[in-house]
């Protein structure tokens, strides 16, 4: 197969994941930029992973917030938090990143993280100039229904760089990734990071691969 792009998941496929407890300690400091001091730790968990708008709206009305305010302070603190993480060298890019200097196709990102996460992890590491298109979630509860599985983004990153779905590839390392990619009508690749070297899928993927340099068995 050829494929005449590739579009990526950042967070655990480019660049190493964020430990929880950096994030549930965001979600606890956003808590008290409202004078939360001691928020309930299942509400905390719930804004920390697999936020809804639902459960953003619930859990507003538990302290009597407001849903849009409180979420952009959580974005904004969460993406705060993970740019500490960088700095601080406890958040790389794997090694195997130079694998796509050569890789030959155009190339894009699309992630579940902040916008905000995704443009500094790549000006950070000064690797901007490899994609030609990255997304990451507005910070609005909307964003939140836009996320994979959802292909939304991916969508806007196909069209941006006026690739043909059919001979797209994404790469993700979560089953909402491959099913992104099912719903977007592209081809998947499973990559097995050290986190994910013996995880049983529930989906099957068009690819699974151990690294980013079997991307060039894919694309010539």
């Amino acid at each position: 197969m050829h494929y005449d792009a590739v579009v990526f998941d950042n967070d655990g496929v480019l660049v190493g994941r964020t430990s929880y407890d950096v994030l549930e300690d965001a979600i606890v400091d956003t808590f008290a930029q409202f004078d939360v001091t001691d928020p309930d730790p299942a509400h905390v968990e719930g804004m920390t992973i697999g936020a809804t708008p639902e459960s953003v709206a619930e859990v507003c009305r538990e302290y009597g917030l407001d849903p849009g305010t409180f979420f952009a302070a959580r974005d904004r603190t969460l993406s705060r938090a993970q740019q500490v993480e960088v700095r601080t060298g406890r958040k790389d890019l794997y090694d195997d990143i130079d694998e796509l200097h050569d890789l030959g196709v155009p190339m894009g990102i699309v992630s579940s993280n902040q916008q905000a996460t995704v443009d500094f992890v790549l000006d950070h590491f000064g690797v901007s100039d490899l994609f030609g298109s990255a997304y990451g979630r507005e910070p609005t509860v909307e964003s939140l229904r836009r996320r994979k599985p959802n292909s939304y983004y991916i969508d806007q990153a196909v069209s941006e760089l006026d690739a043909d779905a059919d001979s797209v590839l994404f790469v993700g390392d979560n089953e909402s990734d491959v099913r992104a990619a099912e719903n977007a009508g592209v081809d998947s690749a499973f990559i097995r990071r050290p986190h994910r070297r013996d995880w049983e899928l529930n989906v099957w993927p068009t690819w699974e691969i151990e690294g980013l340099s079997d991307l060039h068995d894919l694309c010539v």
